[in-house]
Protein backbone atom coordinates (compact mmCIF):
# COMPACT_ATOMS: atom_id res chain seq x y z
CA UNK A 1 0.00 0.00 0.00
CA UNK A 2 2.85 2.05 1.13
CA UNK A 3 4.59 1.39 -2.51
CA UNK A 4 1.52 2.58 -4.25
CA UNK A 5 1.03 5.59 -2.25
CA UNK A 6 4.43 6.78 -3.29
CA UNK A 7 4.16 6.18 -7.23
CA UNK A 8 0.77 8.21 -6.87
CA UNK A 9 2.13 11.37 -5.38
CA UNK A 10 5.16 10.97 -7.68
CA UNK A 11 2.46 10.63 -10.55
CA UNK A 12 0.72 13.56 -8.98
CA UNK A 13 3.99 15.65 -9.46
CA UNK A 14 3.33 15.98 -13.14
CA UNK A 15 -0.04 17.26 -12.83
CA UNK A 16 -0.13 20.56 -14.95
CA UNK A 17 -1.54 22.45 -11.52
CA UNK A 18 1.25 21.37 -9.29
CA UNK A 19 3.89 21.74 -12.40
CA UNK A 20 2.87 25.40 -12.09
CA UNK A 21 3.30 25.77 -8.32
CA UNK A 22 6.57 23.93 -8.40
CA UNK A 23 7.49 26.11 -11.43
CA UNK A 24 7.15 29.23 -9.00
CA UNK A 25 8.93 27.97 -5.29
CA UNK A 26 11.24 30.05 -3.98
CA UNK A 27 14.41 28.17 -3.65
CA UNK A 28 15.40 28.72 0.01
CA UNK A 29 11.56 27.69 0.68
CA UNK A 30 12.37 24.32 -1.66
CA UNK A 31 15.96 23.91 0.19
CA UNK A 32 14.21 24.58 3.17
CA UNK A 33 11.63 22.13 3.17
CA UNK A 34 13.55 19.23 1.71
CA UNK A 35 15.94 19.42 4.42
CA UNK A 36 13.53 18.44 7.09
CA UNK A 37 12.04 15.82 4.49
CA UNK A 38 16.05 14.09 3.76
CA UNK A 39 16.69 14.16 7.52
CA UNK A 40 13.62 12.04 8.27
CA UNK A 41 14.45 9.62 5.27
CA UNK A 42 17.83 9.51 6.33
CA UNK A 43 17.43 8.45 9.52
CA UNK A 44 15.19 6.09 7.71
CA UNK A 45 17.72 4.47 5.88
CA UNK A 46 20.21 4.28 8.62
CA UNK A 47 17.95 2.35 10.70
CA UNK A 48 17.29 -0.02 7.86
CA UNK A 49 20.79 -0.27 6.85
CA UNK A 50 22.24 -0.02 9.91
CA UNK A 51 26.06 -0.95 8.79
CA UNK A 52 25.78 1.22 5.39
CA UNK A 53 28.74 4.05 5.02
CA UNK A 54 28.20 7.29 3.70
CA UNK A 55 28.51 6.01 0.06
CA UNK A 56 25.90 3.48 -0.04
CA UNK A 57 23.45 5.81 1.69
CA UNK A 58 24.36 7.94 -1.14
CA UNK A 59 23.84 5.50 -3.77
CA UNK A 60 19.99 4.52 -2.08
CA UNK A 61 19.26 8.12 -2.46
CA UNK A 62 20.59 8.42 -5.80
CA UNK A 63 18.31 5.19 -7.06
CA UNK A 64 15.43 6.44 -5.54
CA UNK A 65 15.63 9.34 -7.89
CA UNK A 66 17.14 7.31 -10.75
CA UNK A 67 13.30 5.49 -10.38
CA UNK A 68 11.87 8.88 -10.38
CA UNK A 69 13.47 10.18 -13.27
CA UNK A 70 13.34 7.63 -15.25
CA UNK A 71 9.21 7.75 -15.05
CA UNK A 72 9.63 11.73 -15.79
CA UNK A 73 12.23 10.36 -18.80
CA UNK A 74 9.46 7.77 -20.15
CA UNK A 75 6.46 10.34 -20.01
CA UNK A 76 7.82 13.01 -21.64
CA UNK A 77 9.26 11.22 -24.96
CA UNK A 78 5.59 9.90 -25.17
CA UNK A 79 4.15 13.55 -25.32
CA UNK A 80 7.52 14.56 -27.61
CA UNK A 81 9.20 17.68 -27.51
CA UNK A 82 6.35 19.95 -25.93
CA UNK A 83 6.83 18.36 -22.57
CA UNK A 84 10.34 19.44 -22.82
CA UNK A 85 10.07 22.04 -20.46
CA UNK A 86 7.95 20.03 -17.81
CA UNK A 87 10.27 17.16 -17.83
CA UNK A 88 13.31 19.66 -17.14
CA UNK A 89 11.40 21.46 -14.57
CA UNK A 90 11.03 18.21 -12.53
CA UNK A 91 14.44 17.02 -13.36
CA UNK A 92 15.40 20.11 -11.90
CA UNK A 93 13.23 19.87 -8.81
CA UNK A 94 14.81 15.90 -8.44
CA UNK A 95 18.42 17.32 -8.39
CA UNK A 96 17.81 19.56 -6.02
CA UNK A 97 15.85 16.84 -3.64
CA UNK A 98 18.56 14.68 -4.43
CA UNK A 99 21.54 17.64 -3.58
CA UNK A 100 19.60 18.59 -0.50
CA UNK A 101 19.89 14.82 0.64
CA UNK A 102 23.41 13.81 -0.54
CA UNK A 103 24.06 17.57 1.70
CA UNK A 104 21.91 16.18 4.53
CA UNK A 105 24.10 12.71 4.49
CA UNK A 106 27.01 14.93 5.24
CA UNK A 107 26.07 17.21 7.83
CA UNK A 108 25.73 19.99 5.74
CA UNK A 109 23.61 22.81 7.71
CA UNK A 110 21.32 23.91 5.00
CA UNK A 111 20.41 26.50 7.38
CA UNK A 112 23.25 29.02 6.78
CA UNK A 113 23.42 31.14 2.85
CA UNK A 114 26.63 29.77 2.39
CA UNK A 115 25.59 26.31 2.42
CA UNK A 116 22.10 26.81 0.60
CA UNK A 117 24.80 28.83 -2.40
CA UNK A 118 27.41 25.74 -2.47
CA UNK A 119 24.14 23.31 -2.91
CA UNK A 120 23.39 25.69 -6.00
CA UNK A 121 27.37 25.73 -7.14
CA UNK A 122 27.05 21.73 -7.23
CA UNK A 123 24.20 22.26 -9.24
CA UNK A 124 25.49 24.53 -11.52
CA UNK A 125 28.96 22.46 -12.05
CA UNK A 126 26.90 19.14 -12.29
CA UNK A 127 24.74 21.16 -14.97
CA UNK A 128 27.71 22.62 -17.17
CA UNK A 129 26.23 26.06 -15.85
CA UNK A 130 29.19 26.54 -13.54
CA UNK A 131 28.86 28.43 -10.23
CA UNK A 132 25.49 30.10 -9.32
CA UNK A 133 26.06 31.89 -6.44
CA UNK A 134 26.84 35.05 -7.82
CA UNK A 135 22.99 35.41 -9.73
CA UNK A 136 21.26 32.55 -7.81
CA UNK A 137 18.08 32.32 -9.55
CA UNK A 138 15.19 32.70 -6.89
CA UNK A 139 12.59 30.22 -8.21
CA UNK A 140 13.00 26.69 -9.89
CA UNK A 141 11.44 27.38 -13.07
CA UNK A 142 14.46 29.95 -13.50
CA UNK A 143 17.07 27.54 -12.95
CA UNK A 144 15.13 25.30 -15.15
CA UNK A 145 15.21 27.80 -17.63
CA UNK A 146 18.89 28.27 -17.37
CA UNK A 147 19.58 24.64 -17.66
CA UNK A 148 17.48 24.62 -21.05
CA UNK A 149 19.24 28.02 -22.22
CA UNK A 150 22.46 25.65 -21.94
CA UNK A 151 21.55 22.65 -23.83
CA UNK A 152 18.66 21.22 -22.15
CA UNK A 153 17.32 20.39 -25.90
CA UNK A 154 20.18 18.53 -27.14
CA UNK A 155 19.30 15.39 -25.44
CA UNK A 156 18.18 13.09 -28.28
CA UNK A 157 15.33 11.17 -27.65
CA UNK A 158 13.02 14.13 -26.61
CA UNK A 159 12.18 15.05 -29.76
CA UNK A 160 10.57 11.58 -30.80
CA UNK A 161 7.38 10.91 -29.87
CA UNK A 162 6.43 7.01 -28.53
CA UNK A 163 9.74 5.22 -29.80
CA UNK A 164 11.93 8.00 -27.51
CA UNK A 165 10.28 6.99 -24.29
CA UNK A 166 12.82 4.66 -23.46
CA UNK A 167 15.65 6.70 -24.78
CA UNK A 168 14.46 9.79 -22.59
CA UNK A 169 13.90 8.05 -19.63
CA UNK A 170 17.74 6.32 -20.00
CA UNK A 171 18.74 9.50 -20.14
CA UNK A 172 17.17 11.17 -17.59
CA UNK A 173 18.51 7.79 -15.16
CA UNK A 174 22.32 8.75 -16.25
CA UNK A 175 21.62 12.23 -15.40
CA UNK A 176 20.95 11.46 -11.92
CA UNK A 177 23.34 9.62 -11.38
CA UNK A 178 25.76 11.50 -12.58
CA UNK A 179 24.51 14.84 -10.29
CA UNK A 180 24.75 12.49 -7.32
CA UNK A 181 28.09 11.21 -8.09
CA UNK A 182 29.54 14.65 -8.42
CA UNK A 183 27.42 15.65 -5.53
CA UNK A 184 29.13 12.40 -3.05
CA UNK A 185 32.53 13.79 -4.37
CA UNK A 186 32.04 17.46 -3.13
CA UNK A 187 30.46 17.01 0.29
CA UNK A 188 32.98 13.55 0.84
CA UNK A 189 35.60 16.33 0.28
CA UNK A 190 33.96 18.75 2.56
CA UNK A 191 33.51 16.02 5.34
CA UNK A 192 36.72 15.16 5.52
CA UNK A 193 37.90 18.67 5.65
CA UNK A 194 35.41 19.41 8.27
CA UNK A 195 36.53 16.27 10.43
CA UNK A 196 40.08 17.75 10.20
CA UNK A 197 39.72 21.06 11.04
CA UNK A 198 37.74 19.32 14.16
CA UNK A 199 40.65 17.81 15.21
CA UNK A 200 43.25 20.68 14.58
CA UNK A 201 40.99 22.56 16.98
CA UNK A 202 40.64 20.14 19.37
CA UNK A 203 44.55 19.12 19.45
Amino acid sequence: MSVFTTLKERVAVLAPSNLRKLGSARLSELVAKDAERAKTKLEDLTQRYPSAGPRELAQRFIDDKKTMAAMVGGVSGIFGVLSVPPDLLVMTWLQLQLLVEIATLYKVNLKTERARAELLDVFGYANGLGPLQRASPKVLAKLASMVLARGGLEAIGKAVPLVAAPISAYLNNHHIQSVGDQAVRHYDGFDKAAEKTKKASSA
